[in-house]
C-alpha cells in the first residue's frame, strides 16, 4: 500500500470526508532527523513500506523515555508507563498485516495527561497521592475514540496537581505523585501548566502525540512555552466524560503535537458525540474536515484582528510576534488592530464559576469513575492532604480546594449570576462582538510569555496570557510556534467563534509552513541572555 492509498483510506476511516485539497498540503512536512521526532505521516509511510513497525516505534519511544525523561536531562514528564503498550503495538502490527488499518493513528504512540481515565493497569490520579493506584472503572470517551482509531497509549504524563486548581502559590508542573516536570528548552525553567508533562514530552520526542486538558490556558500555555502546537477546541467538540474535572462549563481535552498536521489528525480522531456528555450533542454535524483544512494558502484573503490589549508584557515577545504578523500579512491576510472588549468584567466571576463547579463535578467523577477510591468528595481530599502534608504540601497549600469546599451548590444565586456574566461578556459582548464589528475571520495575539524560572518559594509568575477569552467563551484556540526569546519558545494564537476549528487549523497550518519555527530542544541547564 503506497502513501497516497494509505492516507486516503486512513482519513476516511478516521472521519474525514476525503483527502481532497489536502493532497497537496500534507506531504510538505519537514523531514525529521529521527523517526522519533517525525510526525504521523512520516511514521505511517515507514510502516507502510515495512521499514518500521508499531512495536519497534513504541519500543524506541520507551527507550528514549528512559534515557531522557528518567535519566540524562531528566525532564520528568512521564508519571507512569503503560505496561500493556508493547502488547497493543503488536496487535496493531497484526492488524496491519491483515490490511485492517483503522486510520491515520493506527499504531501511533500517544501519551495521555494523568487526569484522563483509562480502564487498564494505569492509575488516573490528577497527580494526587489520594488517587495513586486507583484504576478507573472505564475509559474516558476520548480514550475509547483513540483506541478505536488504532492509537497505542504508552503512558500518562505528569501535570500540575488537580490541574493547577490547588493553591494560590502553586508551581506549575509539580504534583505530589509525579514531582516536577522541567522545560526541555531550559531545565531551570517552568513548562507552565497544567498539561506540563504533555507539552514537555511531545517537545522532547517521547511520543508522537499527547493529549492535554484545559479549563483556562492549560493546553495552549504549556504548548506555547514548550514550542509545540496545541488545540483547545470548542467546548463540547470532545467529550468530557472520564476526565477528572475542574469545571464542566469550560473543561475540554485537546491535542498537543509537533505539527499542525498531527494535531489536526488527532483532533479528528477524538471528536464525536458522546451519549454520556450532553454538551457534545451540539457538535453533531459541526465536526469539520480538519485534514482538508491543511492548505498553505489558507491565510489568503483572511481578515485577522490583532488583539492589541494582549501585547505589552514583554518587549522581546512583542518583537517576535510582530515578525509573525508580518508573515501573516505576506501570506495574504489583512490585519486589523482591535481590542477584545470586557475582559475585565469576567475575571472575578470566572473563578467563582470554577470553584462552584469544581466541588460538584469532582464528587460526580469520583462516584462514577473511581468508586473504590478512599476519597469521595472535596472534603475528603482536603483531609487527605492534611494527613499527608509532608508529601502533598511541601511547597504550597490547598487554598483553592478549601475555597471550593466552602461554596454552595449549582443552584445558588452566586453561581448562576457568575455563569451568566461569563457567557455575556466573553461571548455576546466579547469575542462575538469584536469579530462581528470588524468582520473578522479570527483573532491573533501572543499566546503568552516565555518560560519563567521555576520558583518553589514564590510560585508561578506568568508573563501574560491570551487564554481567558476563548476559555471562558468555550471557543476554539490554537497556538503555533512563532519564534524564540533568548532561546525560549513563544507561540502565536488563533482564536475564532464556536466550531471554527477547521478554519483556524488552515490558518495555523499556513503560518507554520511559511515559518517552520519549531526546532528540537537541546536540554540546556539554563539559557544564555546573550541569545535573542
Amino acid at each position: 500500500m503506497d502513501r497516497r492509498d494509505f492516507v486516503r483510506m486512513g482519513l476516511a476511516a478516521g472521519g474525514a470526508a476525503s483527502l481532497g485539497r489536502a493532497e497537496g498540503a500534507l506531504p510538505t512536512a519537514k523531514a525529521a532527523s529521527s523517526i522519533l521526532d517525525a510526525g504521523i505521516l512520516q511514521q505511517q509511510e515507514q510502516m507502510a513500506a515495512n521499514k518500521l513497525t508499531s512495536h519497534s516505534l513504541t519500543s524506541q519511544y520507551l527507550a528514549r523515555i528512559g534515557s531522557i525523561d528518567k535519566s540524562g536531562p531528566r525532564i520528568n514528564s512521564i508519571i507512569e508507563i503503560n505496561p500493556e503498550a508493547l502488547k497493543i503495538a503488536r496487535e496493531m502490527d497484526r492488524e496491519r498485516l491483515l490490511r485492517k488499518l483503522r486510520g491515520p493513528l493506527h499504531g501511533i504512540p500517544v501519551l495521555l495527561k494523568d487526569n484522563i481515565a483509562t480502564a487498564d493497569r494505569m492509575s488516573t490520579s490528577a497527580g494526587s497521592l489520594a488517587l495513586a493506584g486507583i484504576r478507573a472503572a472505564r475509559d474516558a470517551h476520548i480514550v475509547a475514540q483513540l483506541r478505536a482509531a488504532g492509537a497505542v497509549i504508552i503512558g500518562k504524563t505528569n501535570l500540575s496537581e488537580w490541574a493547577n486548581m490547588r493553591s494560590t502559590h502553586s508551581v506549575s508542573g509539580w504534583s505530589a505523585r509525579g514531582g516536577l516536570t522541567r522545560n526541555p528548552y531550559s531545565l531551570d525553567r517552568n513548562c507552565s501548566g497544567s498539561s506540563s508533562g504533555s507539552g514537555a514530552a511531545v517537545a522532547a520526542g517521547l511520543a508522537t502525540l499527547a493529549v492535554g486538558t484545559e479549563t483556562d490556558g492549560s493546553i495552549v500555555s504549556p504548548a506555547s512555552i514548550c514550542g509545540v502546537v496545541g488545540i483547545k477546541p470548542t467546548m463540547g467538540l470532545l467529550s468530557r466524560s472520564g476526565i477528572i474535572p475542574i469545571a464542566h462549563s469550560q473543561d475540554t481535552a485537546g491535542p498537543m503535537a509537533r505539527s499542525v498536521t498531527d494535531a489536526a489528525l488527532m483532533l479528528a480522531a477524538m471528536s464525536g458525540v458522546d451519549a454520556n456528555d450532553a454538551a457534545t450533542e451540539a457538535s453533531a454535524g459541526k465536526i469539520g474536515d480538519y485534514a482538508a483544512a491543511l492548505q498553505t494558502n489558507s491565510l489568503q484573503g483572511k481578515r485577522l484582528g490583532v488583539a492589541r490589549n494582549f501585547f505589552g508584557t514583554n518587549d522581546d515577545l512583542d518583537n517576535a510576534i510582530e515578525k509573525a504578523l508580518a508573515v501573516l500579512k505576506a501570506q495574504g491576510a489583512e490585519l486589523v488592530d482591535v481590542t477584545v472588549p470586557n475582559i475585565d468584567k469576567y475575571s472575578a466571576s470566572e473563578f467563582e464559576v470554577l470553584l462552584h463547579e469544581f466541588k460538584s463535578d469532582l464528587a460526580a467523577y469520583l462516584q462514577d469513575y473511581a468508586p473504590n477510591a478512599p476519597v469521595k468528595n472535596m472534603a475528603d481530599i482536603i483531609a487527605f492532604n492534611k494527613q499527608h502534608h509532608k508529601q502533598e504540601m511541601p511547597y504550597f497549600g490547598q487554598e483553592h480546594l478549601e475555597s471550593a469546599e466552602s461554596k454552595g451548590g449549582l443552584d445558588s444565586k452566586e453561581y448562576l449570576e457568575a455563569l451568566a456574566n461569563n457567557q455575556r461578556y466573553s461571548r455576546d459582548e466579547g469575542i462575538d462582538q469584536v469579530m462581528k464589528e470588524h468582520k473578522l475571520d479570527a483573532l491573533v495575539a501572543p499566546t503568552g510569555g516565555p518560560a519563567w524560572l521555576t520558583d518553589f518559594i514564590n510560585g508561578d509568575h506568568y508573563g501574560g496570557s491570551f487564554s481567558s477569552p476563548a476559555a471562558v467563551a468555550g471557543y476554539p484556540h490554537i497556538t503555533v510556534p512563532a519564534g524564540y526569546v533568548h532561546g525560549l519558545p513563544v507561540g502565536l494564537s488563533f482564536v475564532g467563534g464556536a466550531y471554527s476549528e477547521a478554519a483556524l487549523i488552515g490558518m495555523a497550518y499556513a503560518f507554520e509552513q511559511a515559518t517552520r519555527h519549531r526546532r528540537a530542544p537541546q536540554f540546556p541547564a539554563s539559557v544564555s541572555l546573550a541569545v535573542r
